[in-house]
Order: structure tokens, then C-alpha cells, then sequence
């Protein structure tokens, strides 16, 4: 039997995907993400939009922590959970660690520029000023799919 938290983490990570599926379609990498409150309450979700915004900060991570921010009317996210496809960048991860969120949720890992569990481990270094719950691989297989099939495509253009 599947326990109450991994039905939970699953029920945010696919609406994350869903967004990442969105991404995609609008012709960015396919990353999406959610944040959830202490409550379980959605209070942002986000896609990638760095082609759309012609912005390098639009990350899904970074895009989605400024509408949490905004809801809550505080940049110190604690007891929020981020949902979100792809083992986040340096960038995002540092976002993440500054933002207070309590626990991060990822898909699958990034072995390019993944800076929470696979190329580095910027939460746990001694740089990081903040103790984050990290999960990963929860619907590690369709979000991993996702990505391989979108830069497939984007190669045969």
C-alpha cells in the first residue's frame, strides 16, 4: 500500500508536469513547478518561460517562488514545499535555500547542472545558511520521458 505522503508529494508533482507538459508545448524545456503552504494549499504554479519573457531568471523554480512570495507577502517561505520536475539549477537552488522553503521535491535528476543531489549539493554544503527537506524521484520516469522527448524533437527540427 502507497502511503498518505507519497500520495500527496505525487498529487503536487503532477500538477507541476502538467505545467512542465505546457512549457513544452510553448516551445520551452519542459520544467513546471508548485509551491504548497504549511495547509497543502496551492499558492503558485509556474512553467519555464526564459524564450517567452527573454528572461534567463525564468525559471519554473524562481517564477513560482515570486508568486509564493507575493501571496504570502514574505520573501522567508517556511513550512512551503516546491514541486518541481527537474532537480533545479545553481540559480534555483540558491532562490530556494534564500527563500526558507522547508522541503523540495524533485523528479529526476539533472547531471548537467543539478546543484541539490547530483553535480553538487549546494543545501547541504557549508555555504548554505538554511536545512532543506530534499525528496526526489517522484514521477521520476514520466518526468524524465518529458525532457528526453522534447530535446529529441528539438533536435530533429
Amino acid at each position: 500500500m502507497i502511503n498518505s505522503t507519497y500520495q500527496t508529494h505525487l498529487k503536487w508533482m503532477n500538477e507541476a508536469y502538467k505545467q512542465a507538459q505546457e512549457a513544452g508545448k510553448q516551445g520551452e524545456i519542459p520544467v513546471g513547478a508548485v509551491i504548497v503552504d504549511e495547509n497543502e494549499q496551492l499558492i503558485a504554479i509556474a512553467h519555464n518561460r526564459k524564450e517567452r519573457d527573454f528572461d534567463a531568471t525564468a525559471h519554473a523554480e524562481i517564477l513560482a517562488i515570486r508568486q509564493a512570495s507575493n501571496i504570502k507577502k514574505n520573501w522567508r517561505l517556511d513550512g512551503c514545499t516546491l514541486y518541481v520536475t527537474l532537480e533545479p539549477c545553481p540559480m534555483c537552488t540558491g532562490a530556494i535555500i534564500h527563500s526558507r522553503i522547508s522541503t523540495l521535491v524533485y523528479g529526476v535528476d539533472d547531471y548537467k547542472t543539478g546543484t541539490v543531489r547530483t553535480v553538487m549539493n549546494l543545501p547541504d554544503s557549508y555555504c548554505s545558511n538554511h536545512s532543506l527537506e530534499v525528496i526526489a524521484g517522484i514521477k521520476e520516469k514520466d518526468c524524465k520521458i518529458l525532457l528526453q522527448q522534447w530535446f529529441k524533437t528539438k533536435r530533429n527540427l
